[in-house]
């Protein structure tokens, strides 16, 4: 029996909220909506919606996402969870026969639906065509492998040509596999970008990247960086605690052609910290802040927050993947999914498009768990300390004779004034407070500007 906040949803409806195509922003480091306005990824994982959920537990997942700020739900068409052959919540499964040109059209009106639910609610689908074991299964994954590169561009040039005029959809080809040396992994994704962007008119009319599994260097630029089709890049930083996720954003962003870059993956709310809950338990909201924050702060145009219960759906009663600790509906509510919101509402309070990373402004970065992190615009500043440690901050690096700071907390987004200063000389800031879980961002204005607190 479904729980009965499931089925109150049954008629829920809202008005549609139409949701502007999302580019490339000109300086080749954001996305924004066609008139150039900024867009602020910040992206929940979602993996099994498509495959797992009815159309009342979609619209309860959707529609508390939406609620918390997120703008974008990253999902799958063929899943993991042997998305070929298990039927969907109302029997269908995507491939007739399984034969990637022969989509089965009834399982695919679910998707349309689901993407217009989305819309409703002012929600983005980051869509992955496949997951990534029907093109190799590797050490896990039920398969079976069905692409190559052939039949993969028929099935891509058949996804856009049934969604060409979606305006909220993103392509996200990969799902979790690095092409592998010597087969022919890169040319099955080339040609599922291929068959895609040639139904929707070319690569300019498909915001796409690639979602790669950890690695040394965990990112899709790893293969297809100066392909026209890779809008911009994705990195899976991967399900450790402090991973050092400043270096691999710093990786993409420094390269000589200038894509964004965003962290796709990193550690999930409630996961297995390095799959070893025994001896390093599982993950909490101060280790996906961190994640997010840094990887932001980094250089990164937004983020991908994750939670372990979530992605696969978990219910009571039913067989987990890796220990999960909540059942889905109780896991929306997680400190670190409530925490996002106060992530974007920083990044959107001021020009998010020359904002760059910047760590000469403080005298000591650190690393691992104490790690500090600076960006700034050309009026404001950012710094992230994520033990709450105090630096010493080179002032003068934006523009005004006097600037305004406060502290900014990433854990209830409530802010304490520090007071207008001249923007001259290095001035020493220390957190209120420090240690486990005390991160704090020093938020540093033009005073002329008058920015209020977010």
């Amino acid at each position: 029996m479904k729980p009965i906040f499931l089925l109150l949803l049954a008629s829920f409806t809202i008005q549609l909220a139409a949701q502007p195509t999302l580019r490339i922003s000109d300086n080749h480091r954001y996305t924004v909506s066609q008139d150039g306005k900024p867009f602020f990824w910040l992206a929940d994982t979602a993996w099994e919606l498509i495959h797992r959920l009815d159309r009342e537990e979609a619209a309860f997942y959707l529609k508390r996402r939406s609620e918390q700020g997120f703008t974008v739900i990253q999902t799958v068409a063929l899943a993991e969870f042997d998305g070929l052959n298990t039927p969907n919540a109302y029997g269908q499964t995507p491939l007739l026969g399984n034969d990637p040109t022969r989509p089965n059209p009834t399982y695919f009106d679910y998707v349309d639906e689901l993407l217009t639910m989305a819309e409703q609610y002012g929600l983005y689908i980051a869509l992955l065509p496949t997951w990534g074991d029907k093109v190799f299964k590797d050490r896990w994954g039920a398969g079976p492998e069905v692409f190559n590169p052939e039949n993969a561009k028929v099935y891509g040039r058949w996804l856009g040509e049934r969604y060409k005029l979606r305006k909220n959809l993103i392509w996200v080809l990969g799902g979790d596999r690095n092409p592998r040396p010597g087969s022919q992994d890169v040319e099955v994704w080339r040609a599922m970008a291929a068959g895609i962007t040639e139904s929707v008119g070319g690569a300019d009319k498909a915001l796409m990247t690639f979602h790669p599994q950890p690695s040394e260097t965990c990112s899709s630029s790893n293969w297809f960086h100066e392909d026209e089709w890779l809008d911009f890049n994705m990195l899976q930083t991967g399900h450790c605690r402090d991973v050092p996720v400043w270096d691999k954003i710093a990786g993409d962003y420094n390269k000589p052609t200038a894509k964004p870059v965003l962290n796709g993956e990193p550690i999930y709310e409630d996961h297995p910290v390095c799959f070893n809950p025994k001896e390093l338990g599982h993950s909490s909201a101060y280790d996906v802040r961190k994640a997010a924050w840094l990887s932001v702060f980094a250089g990164a145009f937004g983020h991908t927050y994750g939670c372990h219960d979530i992605w696969q759906f978990y219910e009571e009663g039913t067989q987990g993947v890796n220990l999960p600790l909540n059942p889905w509906h109780k896991a929306l509510d997680l400190n670190g999914a409530s925490q996002m919101i106060h992530l974007r509402k920083l990044m959107e309070s001021r020009p998010m498009l020359d904002r760059v990373p910047d760590l000469s402004l403080i005298d000591d970065a650190r690393s691992d768990a104490e790690r500090i992190q600076a960006t700034r615009g050309k009026d404001y500043l950012f710094v992230y300390s994520a033990y709450g440690k105090a630096f010493h901050l080179q002032m003068g690096r934006i523009s005004g004779q006097q600037v305004r700071a406060f502290w900014y907390s990433p854990r209830d987004g409530k802010a304490q004034d520090i007071g207008v200063f001249d923007n001259k000389g290095v001035k020493f800031f220390s957190p209120p407070t420090s240690g486990q879980g005390q991160d704090w961002v020093l938020v540093v204005d033009d005073a002329g500007k008058g920015y209020g607190m977010p």
